[in-house]
């Protein structure tokens, strides 16, 4: 709670002009975390590019024990 109260504090002795600055740079951050929200576990995965040989998925085990 210090750090609000020394905010205030601060605020309190700006103008008018200052503070409607001040306002725009607050809204700006404030809309730039909501773009950089973080994605979910789901969102990374489908981001996942698999590439291998084209028979990989009917011979899969064939590569994992390496036999091909």
């Amino acid at each position: 709670m210090v750090t609000r109260e020394l905010i205030n504090s601060e605020i309190d002795r700006l103008n008018l002009d200052d503070l409607d600055e001040l306002y725009k740079l607050i809204r700006q951050l404030s809309r730039a975390k909501r773009k950089t929200k973080k994605k979910g576990a789901l969102a990374r995965i489908k981001q996942v590019k698999v590439s291998g040989p084209k028979d990989l998925s009917v011979n899969h085990d064939r590569y994992v024990i390496c036999l091909v």
